[in-house]
């Protein structure tokens, strides 16, 4: 006992002095680092590739090689060791010091100045990462959209306190009438005839398309919400399901959207810039309104209703608000969604996209911007990165929810708040 007792704070001191280095490193620092990385990659990537006996630049991280082909195990190992550990474990630690005065000044002369670099360097670096391949693009637009519809889906499921299955439908109706109105005014199309304006100005009409289908789900949202917070209990995510339903048979017998046969042909205005741009507006927004008042009211709501009440917070406007508020953001993905893939057909907002929605809110966390951020980008690269597995892959990721569920019922980063001043802020040395 006495030799246990003297060899763990050395143990717990050691691991701490770790820790306390790393913790001490700005964000400016790790992105600096990540930066290194993906410069590395794009310049040294093929000639390391060549000489470690790779077909190509590993896609997501070398996942998706070492499950197609074993024998690259080594490899493929030894590129992502050289290529992103060393430059994003040393970069730091050799310039972590100058990169934190750096911070302490711009932070001090001008926060939206530190948020405007810090930013800007998080751009940088996931486009040069996606410009190593086609692939790498789509699945980083996804990814950046599974954000927005996670956050909207976490304002009901985790602030609100609720459970709701409506936000495939809400993805459709958002999806159909961006495609609508960018078919209708700027293309040439067999559906809906000669283009109605000049096809110059489509990019910079295209906001509208996106605020008008997040308008077309901010109102079928009434409808739930209507019948359904005069009520307690499950009714909800009973009506909500159904909502989803009637959403995508609804679609189905619309003819002059083509039916089930789906609208394609939507024009190519979501490149990446308007992905990120859209998507750093939503945790921006969504994050303010989960911080307000209202946002206040919600968690009180969710914690106990009658007291809330008791306490003059009308609870029914209250979720009301918040019940549109995310239905309009979810439009507005749905619109991105249906502009990426350039097709949309009933089918994809069905039962199978409410499972991965919810399975991004539940593994990131409830109540947290952090963990719908985590929970969206883990699961969307894991499913991409598991996809040669095929079948198998929808035996993984359950198990690992799973496990979530019984070892982290809240999500991974749940009830934690999203400061930014904090995030960007120089780190005090201890």
């Amino acid at each position: 006992m006495q030799i246990n007792n003297s060899l763990s704070p050395e143990k717990k001191t050691f691991a701490s002095r770790i820790r306390n280095s790393f913790a001490q490193l700005p964000l400016l620092a790790w992105l600096c680092g990540v930066l290194g990385a993906v410069l590395l990659e794009r310049y040294l990537g093929d000639p390391l590739t060549e000489l470690l006996g790779l077909p190509k630049i590993p896609a997501l991280f070398g996942a998706v090689t070492i499950l197609k082909k074993p024998q690259l195990i080594p490899g493929t190992v030894a590129f992502l060791f050289l290529i992103y550990a060393v430059p994003i474990l040393v970069i730091p630690r050799l310039f972590g010091s100058i990169l934190n005065r750096l911070v302490g000044r711009l932070f001090h002369l001008s926060p939206a100045m530190s948020v405007a670099i810090h930013l800007g360097l998080l751009y940088l670096i996931l486009s040069l990462w996606a410009d190593v391949s086609g692939y790498r693009l789509l699945t980083l637009k996804l990814t950046l959209i599974a954000i927005i519809v996670t956050l909207s889906l976490n304002v009901i499921n985790g602030y609100m306190g609720e459970f709701s299955c409506s936000h495939p439908g809400f993805l459709a109706l958002g999806a159909y009438t961006a495609s609508v109105f960018t078919l209708f005014f700027f293309v040439d199309d067999k559906v809906f005839g000669a283009a109605f304006l000049p096809k110059f100005l489509g990019p910079f009409l295209f906001p509208i398309a996106l605020i008008l289908g997040g308008i077309v789900a901010a109102i079928g949202a009434i409808a739930i919400a209507i019948p359904s917070f005069r009520t307690r209990g499950d009714y909800l995510a009973i009506i909500s399901l159904a909502f989803m339903f009637i959403v995508k048979s609804i679609i189905e017998n619309l003819e002059f959207v083509r039916g089930p046969r789906g609208l394609s042909s939507q024009p190519n205005y979501v490149d990446l810039p308007t992905v990120f741009i859209w998507t750093v507006a939503a945790v921006w927004i969504i994050n303010n309104f989960v911080r307000s008042t209202t946002g206040k009211a919600l968690n009180a709501v969710r914690d106990d209703e009658m007291a809330a009440d008791a306490m003059t917070v009308n609870t029914r406007r209250t979720k009301i608000v918040a019940f549109l508020f995310a239905a309009f953001w979810a439009g507005v993905a749905g619109g991105l969604f249906a502009h990426v893939l350039r097709y949309v057909n009933p089918g994809t907002f069905s039962i199978q996209k409410l499972a991965e929605v919810l399975a991004m809110v539940y593994f990131g966390g409830l109540n947290s911007v952090y963990g719908s951020i985590v929970g969206a980008v883990s699961l969307s690269l894991l499913g991409e990165a598991l996809r040669p597995l095929e079948i198998f892959k929808w035996i993984i990721i359950p198990l690992l929810l799973i496990l979530v569920m019984i070892f982290r019922p809240t999500g991974l980063i749940a009830f934690k708040d999203f400061d930014v001043m904090k995030l960007i802020s120089p780190k005090e040395k201890s």
